[in-house]
């Protein structure tokens, strides 16, 4: 089973409280038993909490209200419950329009205190004696939306170098009505998956309980029969859409036997009539493929009477949910180790947190505009999105006090530099000159003292050197000279060998 975490318990708590699904599509979506999931709704209903939950609410409070132990809990002991008649229910199945829980609620009626409905199906199945039926699913109105690629791409030639990119074919179909949405995507990549469900269910006009996809990577992160793990992004795009993620289980194709057929059509009457045609734009293949969707859905059953759209039209379209007022923006997510000149990295770019959390592992999410960042489910800082890279944005409300660290400061970096040589200690005093915040310098000052572990601090030294002459104070270029053994040639003789060094630096105080 997946570790316990809080975040797995805000999302079970969501997916019940919000989505209104069964312990069982709960579990299917969680990895957790149903039992478990079963306990996180009963100790969430007597801790006296309310749904939604606090805005400033962290993990250590939410686990503090939802598993202390009651005051007067205690042992009362059980009573026998009566077992179901399983071959009266058997024989009551027969009937037409009579199912399991009609029977389990009629059976509770009668034992107010016998067995719950989930004990109920598990014994029943197991007295039943049948394992892994052959049966034809039933897709209730708006409930599934089965989701995949198509696995054929459709060339697009770009038209300046003539070179030919593959666009990759989005499919959605719904569960009841058979209702298809198709779109042509530049990849398979994280961010296109994304897209292609926010357009399905703008197509839609609503948002379906569940969406149903295959285990790709881009949404699954680990594909299990009985424990797949959501991938971040995804799993937040869900929340925002208020809808629950069930992959199907790994090597059962009943499982997405809709969306396949689903594929199958597409490839007949979409990608197959698009075969002799040129794209030189992925917005013109979706403008081709619009009109032969709406065919698709126009064109009357084989079987029965009406169309996927006339069909979506009655039953799906009236049980769909209502789409947020806004659609979702991509994020990204991560983890980082708070760095100890209290920033993390995110894609080239540092950005400030309180000092306070130096060492701490935050949850990182990055949109186009935004990066924001987490500990314990609080947010802790928000900033703007830094265009440049290796630069730091840095709030004042994060810095300490002081400009100092017991560990790390500018006494403590310029004495080790000065261990190598003067050469050494002026390259230090100048990446702390050229920092807006001395604290911003502690990353790349460290990472040139800590050369000296590879290449010798003589060489360092040397590196130092040649790196002042030229005038370059970065990381990057010092390690460079090393890897390229520039710090054991001879400078050129019109170069000036002479550094204009001392051994006085201005000191730390320069700094405060």
């Amino acid at each position: 089973m997946e570790k316990l975490t809080m975040k797995n318990v805000r999302e079970v708590l969501r997916l019940k409280l919000d989505c209104n699904l069964s312990a069982r599509k709960i579990a299917q979506t969680c990895g957790f038993a149903r039992s478990t999931i079963g306990e996180y709704i009963s100790r969430f209903n007597q801790s006296g909490l309310d749904w939604p939950l606090p805005p400033h609410l962290s993990d250590g409070q939410l686990a503090k209200a939802l598993f202390k132990e009651p005051a007067d809990s205690q042992d009362k002991g059980t009573m026998a419950r009566p077992e179901p008649d399983w071959q009266a229910v058997y024989n009551e199945l027969r009937t037409k329009g009579v199912n399991l829980q009609l029977l389990w609620q009629e059976y509770k009626l009668a034992y107010p205190d016998g067995y719950q409905y989930a004990w109920f199906c598990e014994n029943y199945t197991r007295w039943h004696g049948k394992r892994d039926l052959v049966m034809r699913q039933h897709h209730l109105a708006g409930e599934k939306l089965f989701v995949d690629f198509s696995g054929t791409t459709i060339p697009i030639v770009d038209r300046r170098t003539g070179d030919i990119s593959k666009a990759e074919v989005f499919v959605a179909v719904m569960g009841a009505s058979n209702y298809t949405f198709v779109m042509a995507l530049n990849s398979q990549k994280i961010e296109d998956w994304i897209l292609g469900h926010v357009k399905a269910f703008e197509f839609l006009g609503g948002c379906p309980e569940i969406v149903v996809p295959d285990n790709l990577k881009s949404g699954v992160t680990k594909a299990c029969r009985y424990e797949p793990q959501i991938q971040s992004t995804y799993a937040e795009m869900a929340s925002h859409y208020g809808i629950a993620i069930i992959p199907t289980r790994v090597r059962k194709p009943k499982d997405k036997a809709k969306v396949e057929g689903g594929v199958l059509l597409v490839l007949r009457w979409i990608i197959a009539k698009l075969r002799n045609e040129t794209f030189f734009t992925l917005h013109g293949a979706n403008e081709a493929i619009k009109p032969l969707v709406a065919a698709l859905n126009a064109r009357p059953f084989r079987k029965m009477e009406g169309s996927r759209l006339r069909l979506f039209q009655a039953i799906d379209l009236p049980a769909l949910r209502p789409l947020p007022e806004t659609p979702y923006e991509f994020a990204q997510w991560k983890t980082a180790k708070v760095h100890p000149d209290y920033h993390v990295e995110v894609e080239a770019h540092y950005y400030s947190v309180p000092y306070t959390l130096v060492g701490q592992k935050l949850d990182i999410r990055w949109t186009l505009s935004t990066v924001e960042i987490f500990h314990q489910n609080i947010r802790v800082a928000s900033h703007l999105r830094g265009i440049l890279n290796r630069r730091h944005t840095t709030l004042p409300e994060h810095m300490p006090a002081s400009h100092q660290y017991a560990e790390f400061s500018p006494e403590r970096l310029l004495r080790w530099a000065q261990k190598y040589g003067p050469a050494t200690a002026a390259m230090i005093e100048k990446v702390m000159q050229r920092r807006q915040h001395v604290q911003q310098s502690y990353r790349c000052a460290m990472g040139i003292l800590r050369l000296s572990d590879v290449y010798g601090g003589d060489r360092l030294e040397a590196a130092c050197r040649r790196a002042l002459l030229i005038g370059t104070y970065r990381y990057g270029s010092i390690e460079s000279i090393l890897k390229k053994g520039l710090d054991q040639q001879e400078l050129e003789p019109t170069q000036d060998k002479t550094l204009p060094l001392h051994g006085n630096v201005r000191g730390p105080e320069f700094f405060q």
